[in-house]
């Protein structure tokens, strides 16, 4: 059986999908955030949405949280101390030595989230063979301790050179640590990373330090709240690199949480994609915030093995989906040369836009939508009763400052949210040398399908998919996700027999870890393999895929150097006449979940729904016209309909402009052709 339930906390609202394996209902529901304790929102959704008997029956409970990345971009962590090798003190300040923006006079790295009197240097050395140079100095450790229990310091993180190859002097130190009586939460950079290059393996094994406290008591207050409505069943968090692992996991691998939002998404959006055959597809995610965008190749969204936030890198599995401060809420505003902008500061959950009626009075996205008439049925999820004159007045106060007319204001707010929605697509297309003109645009979140038409056109993108539970997709996309684990460790050799013999050698170590972990009797686990590989004298890797048998490598070095260059190619163009060697193993354990039903039902439609017209703007025509309001529950599989026209559902409104054409798929979710440019 696999009744479960999935959450998803946005900035401005969360999401809620039940999915029922007994009758095949879905029941979906959207409230509002509380971003001071998001576990609040939660429990109000759980609770006005589903019985006792419903939660009781429920096995899984499947989350995508924000609470560790917004701890990280607000700088609300935790007080953290750095013990590390002496002479590598400043690792966290002399980063790269490299400028993020190149051309920014003004640029500034983002401040160390360590200050410099917390980095405590320690005396001892690891040879990059694994062995001790100079051993660890006991007392050192112990004076470290009293300075940081006298100090308060609430998670200490202990990174040591070469500590991959030989963890023996973090396990002494975290022994001495507790034996001077320091009971704060310890990080290590061997459990955390087992990859070289020590600013990031530091940087990681601090942001996992710096988050850790208030996720573990995040995610503690979520599973008290959760079975004291009722719930028994397992707890799972989306990863940042996909897949889900247990609230206890989480807990002790924290960085691993930083994109869960983000993620689920995109995986779900590649499931999409492998059920309707799409095998290039761009998932455009806009929510209230912000605006989340992924590549999906051949059913699978593009993986990568070190991301970056807040400026700091992050040596894990990552998920490569590019997010801009882009969304329903986003204010709009002139700047100081008197040039309208959108974002990236949002109206939030609270007070939200003006047309919310709570109190919000700044113009958003969402109310320039409204006051073109997208949103003509009046009614958004979460209980909200849509305000448009409040929405128009606050078009209207921005447009005087302009010059503008109303609609004019309007038009231009969605203009410029649209044109910054493209330019992250871009990012994440023609910077990895796909055309975004031979893609599908998957669309999803609250107000996803009433930009894909815009965003369509602004790219060149003829096909479009609107996949079913729009609003909440994201939600549904965690229903879908296998547990699972990985791990990696550097292994630097040549890529010759003996070199990959090494390197099998390393994978069946970290194999073994992975299966050791706790699986709570889920599923059988699964093992994929994988080689970071470059061209001796180079700098940066490529992930190469080594199939297995019984365990092991099943392929040769020479096809892996075949499959090498491949890949170099498709990436660069060319291929070099240079040796090849690996530096990374990386190992990935799933477990799948029971598998949901193809077919299932929403339980929650519209009622008394009489299909009608509304007038609103039309960017293809340039003015207000007649437009269809459908509701999405009322179209049977196969029916064709020809823009203008506005279909609703509980949690978002598609907007299908002259010369878009709309088709009903067989499994409910709804393809959009742009004719004009076919």
């Amino acid at each position: 059986m696999a009744t479960r339930l999935g959450v998803d906390v946005g900035g401005t609202f969360t999401d809620l999908i039940f999915y029922d394996d007994v009758s095949g209902c879905v029941d979906v529901a959207k409230r509002p955030s509380t971003p001071a304790a998001p576990e609040q929102a939660i429990s109000s959704v759980v609770g006005e949405t589903l019985s006792s008997r419903q939660l009781a029956s429920c096995e899984f409970f499947l989350h995508g949280t924000t609470v560790g990345i917004n701890a990280l971009l607000e700088r609300q962590g935790a007080r953290v101390a750095l013990l590390t090798t002496r002479g590598f003190r400043d690792v966290l300040e002399i980063r790269r030595g490299d400028r993020e923006a190149v051309y920014d006079y003004l640029w500034n790295a983002p401040p160390p989230l360590v200050p410099r009197r917390l980095r405590i240097p320690i005396t001892e050395r690891i040879r990059v063979d694994g062995r001790v140079e100079r051993p660890l100095v006991i007392d050192e450790v112990r004076q470290a301790a009293e300075m940081l229990v006298a100090d308060n310091v609430e998670c200490v993180a202990i990174v040591f050179l070469n500590s991959y190859a030989n963890p023996e002097h973090e396990l002494a130190a975290l022994r001495i640590l507790r034996e001077s009586g320091l009971e704060v939460d310890v990080a290590l950079s061997h459990l955390v990373t087992g990859e070289f290059h020590e600013y990031e393996r530091t940087a990681t094994t601090v942001v996992d330090a710096y988050i850790r406290p208030h996720l573990v008591h995040y995610l503690r207050r979520l599973r008290r709240d959760l079975n004291e409505s009722g719930f028994k069943g397992s707890c799972l968090v989306t990863r940042s690199g996909g897949g889900s692992m247990t609230f206890e996991e989480a807990e002790e691998r924290t960085f691993e949480t930083i994109m869960s939002g983000p993620v689920a998404g995109a995986i779900g959006a590649a499931e999409v994609c492998r059920d309707l055959g799409v095998t290039s597809a761009i998932s455009a995610d806009v929510g209230g915030t912000s605006f989340d965008c992924c590549l999906i190749r051949e059913g699978q969204p593009q993986l990568k093995y070190e991301g970056t936030v807040a400026g700091l890198p992050l040596q894990t599995p990552w998920i490569d989906v590019r997010s801009i401060g882009a969304g329903g809420g986003s204010v709009a505003f002139f700047d100081e040369g008197g040039l309208l902008r959108v974002g990236p500061r949002s109206a939030g959950a609270v007070p939200g836009p003006a047309c919310y009626g709570r109190g919000g009075v700044e113009p958003t996205v969402t109310d320039a939508a409204a006051t073109l008439g997208w949103l003509a049925f009046g009614e958004l999820a979460g209980g909200v009763t849509l305000d448009v004159e409040a929405a128009r007045r606050a078009v209207a106060l921005l447009g005087e400052k302009l010059g503008l007319g109303i609609d004019e204001t309007a038009l231009g707010i969605l203009r410029i949210v649209s044109a910054s929605m493209a330019g992250a697509i871009r990012s994440v297309t023609l910077e990895q040398g796909e055309d975004p003109r031979e893609a599908t645009l998957v669309a999803f979140g609250g107000a996803g399908p009433m930009f894909c038409g815009l965003l369509a056109r602004e790219l060149g993108i003829l096909r479009m998919v609107i996949p079913n539970h729009a609003g909440n997709f994201s939600a549904w996309g965690l229903l879908g996700q296998d547990i699972a684990r990985s791990a990696a460790r550097t292994c630097i050799a040549p890529l010759d027999s003996s070199g990959l013999l090494a390197a099998n050698r390393v994978f069946g170590d970290l194999a073994q870890r992975l299966q050791d972990r706790e699986s709570n009797g889920m599923g059988e686990q699964t093992m994929e393999a994988g080689l970071d590989l470059r061209y001796a004298g180079q700098e940066y890797t490529l992930t190469i895929d080594v199939p297995l048998d019984s365990g092991s490598f099943s392929a040769s070095h020479d096809e892996v150097h075949s499959g090498f260059n491949r890949a170099y190619r498709a990436a660069f163009g060319h291929t070099l006449d240079e040796e090849v060697e690996l530096t990374t193993v990386r190992a990935t354990s799933r477990t799948p979940l029971p598998r949901r039903r193809q077919s299932h039902s929403v339980s929650t439609v519209a009622s008394a729904w009489k299909q009608r017209s509304v007038d609103a703007y039309s960017f293809a025509t340039a003015g207000r016209r007649s437009f269809t309001l459908l509701h999405r529950s009322s179209l049977s599989p196969g029916v064709r309909i020809a823009g203008p026209a506005i279909v609703a559902e509980e949690t978002a409104t598609t907007y299908i402009d002259v010369g878009i054409e709309l088709e009903t798929h067989s499994s409910g979710a709804l393809f959009l052709i742009d004719t004009r440019g076919a």
